[in-house]
């Protein structure tokens, strides 16, 4: 499925001129059909495959409680 630059910003939850910042610098991939240029939407699977990846890691990381410092000395 292909899309166009504004619903991929959509898409990424990205502003517009990112995406088009992306497809200048050729990390996205594009094609033209004669009037706009379209995107593949398949070419961001990996990415967000990992963006999961990422927020599942933040969680776990802000849910860990914090060890006891060893080096503390009661000195009641």
């Amino acid at each position: 499925m292909y899309l166009t630059i504004q619903e991929t910003a959509d898409y990424l939850s990205l502003p517009k001129e990112y995406i088009e910042s992306l497809i200048i610098q050729k990390k996205i991939r594009t094609v033209h059909d004669g009037e706009q240029l379209l995107i593949y939407k398949d070419q961001f699977k990996t990415h967000l495959e990992q963006l999961e990846k990422y927020k599942i890691l933040a969680e776990e990381w802000a849910n860990e409680p914090i060890p006891e410092d060893l080096d503390i000395k009661d000195e009641d």
